[in-house]
């Protein structure tokens, strides 16, 4: 019986979320004739859910330089402003501590919300007929030399690169039949996420509630309506998951202090644990991580799907640098730069989503006065707001040209 024919492609993606189809995009766009496989063990669709993510200003971007944006715009809601707050156990009274306002540039707000639909709908559209899709498959064996790493499928046919890159999520088969291990710990809390629709107009505006369980989050997205991410401490999440929407609803306003009047739940209210993870290397032989893959943090600041898409702007461009000057795309020091490029705003980001959340996250009073005046003072200090603004936003000097709108 003959071996099956091996296929051979330049890049080959696993995983099919934004971050993968993200990354073929950028590959096809920027790099005319190669040829990009995307494996996924589900079919490839459009989400289904009415969820939507925080895209900063950076990431926004990334979708302007890939011609997509365009696509995604007329669906999402810009975030204008932020207002933080901060309350204990019983509290009546949430004071506005801390208050964003502005752009990073003349008329360019640091984030939008973007329907999970449109993200999808709209990178799908981008990459059909440009990539190879092998969707559903499954990944039986994995293997990597000098020269190109091999995928084995389930149905027995050999897929073959000189780069494989894992987009494959938290719990990425790839980095785990790779060796790369992983640190971190639990958080002891659940996410629990829903869409609302509410009384009063949101105005563009964010609001972050710190209370002793962890943060709650109200994104604004078009009309009257608004995303939470809403974190509980784990025994306490499966209460919340149990209750009618009526009863939810009012949880939800007593939490918001009204601050958008009567509430309702548009769908139902669904919870995720929450850790901390990250790769002790984003790079093995002929192998490359991205997203959540490499990296899981806390969603306090919302920069879970930045964080991934982040990786693909530095990745796309090493790769299609090294393709350009005619190098090995996969070779060892092509990896260890987009490694480089990414490790130390990786690991700051999760050192600042890891800290805020241990902060913030407690009920201990003289510990609330600290935080709650130093909340204050940045508050007063147009220059450090200034500079959070963009580091929340993406915006930061020495960054991957997509970043920057630019095209690599």
């Amino acid at each position: 019986m003959s071996a099956a024919p091996t296929h051979r492609h330049d890049v080959i993606i696993v995983g099919a979320g934004p971050v993968g189809l993200t990354l073929g995009l950028a590959l096809v766009r920027s790099a005319p004739g190669i040829r990009v496989a995307l494996v996924d063990r589900r079919p490839l669709s459009i989400p289904r859910d009415n969820r939507a993510t925080a895209v900063a200003a950076a990431i926004r971007r990334i979708f302007e330089a890939l011609g997509v944006w365009d696509d995604m715009a007329g669906q999402s809601q810009p975030i204008t402003a932020m207002h933080i707050t901060d309350s204990g156990t019983g509290d009546l009274a949430r004071p506005l501590l801390l208050r964003f306002d502005g752009d990073v540039a003349p008329g360019e707000p640091f984030a939008h919300m973007v329907p999970n639909q449109a993200m999808g709908a709209a990178l799908m559209a981008a990459v059909e007929g440009r990539i190879t899709v092998l969707a559903p498959a499954d990944i039986t064996d994995w293997s990597a030399d000098d020269g190109e790493a091999r995928l084995t499928l389930a149905d027995g046919s050999v897929l073959s690169a000189p780069l494989v890159v894992a987009a494959d999520g938290a719990q990425s088969s790839l980095r785990q039949r790779a060796g790369i291990e992983t640190f971190g710990h639990d958080y002891d809390q659940t996410g629990l996420v829903a869409t609302i629709t509410h009384e009063l107009a949101h105005d563009g505006v964010a609001y972050e509630h710190f209370r002793p369980s962890g943060p709650f989050a109200s994104l604004p997205l078009p009309g009257n309506r608004s995303s939470l991410v809403w974190t509980e401490r784990s025994a306490e999440a499966p209460r919340f998951l149990a209750m009618q929407p009526d009863q939810l609803a009012a949880e939800i306003e007593a939490v918001m202090g009204s601050t958008l009047g009567r509430v309702s739940l548009e769908d139902k209210l669904m919870g995720f644990p929450l850790r901390l993870q990250l790769a002790k290397s984003f790079v093995a032989p002929r192998l490359a991580l991205v997203g959540d893959a490499a990296h899981v943090i806390h969603p306090i600041a919302g920069q879970g799907l930045n964080l991934g898409l982040k990786d693909v702007a530095a990745l796309s461009e090493v790769v299609v640098d090294a393709l350009r000057l005619g190098l090995d795309h996969g070779a060892t020091d092509v990896l260890e730069r987009y490694q480089a490029w990414r490790r130390l705003d990786t690991a700051s980001m999760a050192a600042v989503t890891d800290g805020m959340n241990r902060l913030f996250s407690n009920d201990l009073a003289p510990l609330r006065a600290v935080r709650d005046f130093g909340l204050g003072l940045v508050d007063r200090a147009g220059p450090v707001k200034a500079s959070l603004i963009r580091a929340a936003s993406g915006v930061a000097g020495g960054a991957p040209k997509l970043l920057s709108g630019l095209p690599i």
